[in-house]
């Protein structure tokens, strides 16, 4: 008998560990704790965000902000955080309006060619 034999239990419960990872990657990646307070340096140098529901998987209600690859968990209801979300949602609100226009101008100018 060696230490490597794996009992028919034990095998099923790595089994449903990797199917569980599997099907849910972010299960362990939620934030656990949030900031109250977070620098403006670091507000100012956000990339992108991401909202955190405090429910499923995840049981705290959070911002996720991501900077150069490092994640900083942040207080939904932090007000200088909700200014980053409010100033972050417009600037891409605005480029994919204006993506949309200068896409629009050059269709018309197709069809001005075609004629």
């Amino acid at each position: 008998q060696s230490n490597y034999d794996l009992s028919p239990s034990y095998l099923l419960f790595l089994t449903s560990m990797l199917l569980f990872l599997a099907l849910f990657p972010g299960a362990f990646d939620c934030c656990t704790k949030i900031s109250d307070e977070i620098p403006k340096g670091i507000l100012r140098r956000v990339e992108r965000f991401e909202i955190q529901k405090a429910d499923g998987l995840c049981h705290l209600e959070a911002v996720i902000l991501h900077i150069k690859g490092k994640k900083f968990c942040g207080n939904p209801w932090n007000r200088k955080v909700k200014k980053m979300m409010k100033k972050m949602k417009h600037k891409i609100h605005r480029s994919k309006s204006h993506v949309r226009k200068q896409r629009r101008i050059r269709i018309i100018k197709q069809k001005e060619q075609k004629q």
